[in-house]
């Protein structure tokens, strides 16, 4: 039996905070709150990708295990929006490049990270 992905849900300590954050950046809106602020989930992207968030007790540390990579269609603009939401650009002025691809490590309010990536030429 094959799985689909449902859902990719990030753990908070302020779901609300991270969904104004995420819903901004993606251009999306909550869909259901559920359990009394306990779990949020977000309408799909226009890729049909669906963010939730899930209330936990303990604050984020140490890096990610997983990560978002978001295509932008320019790094600057994307950069500047981000912060200007509430997240960050975790390595200031180092935007990588390798074979094509370019991209930025980014971080929301949380210090979760995802990069904001430059289309690849091809796509």
């Amino acid at each position: 039996m094959p799985a689909k992905v449902g859902y990719l849900v990030i753990d908070t300590v302020d779901p609300d905070r991270l969904a104004r954050f995420w819903c901004a950046l993606l251009a999306v809106q909550v869909d259901a709150m559920i359990g009394d602020g306990q779990f949020f989930v977000l309408s799909p992207a226009e890729d049909g990708f669906t963010v939730g968030f899930q209330r936990v007790r303990e604050v984020k540390s140490g890096k990610n295990r997983l990560h978002l990579d978001l295509f932008v269609d320019d790094l600057d603009a994307a950069t500047a929006e981000i912060e200007a939401l509430g997240g960050r650009w975790l390595e200031p002025g180092n935007t990588r490049d390798l074979e094509g691809f370019q991209w930025r490590c980014m971080a929301d309010p949380d210090g979760n990270e995802f990069d904001i990536d430059l289309p690849p030429a091809d796509s």
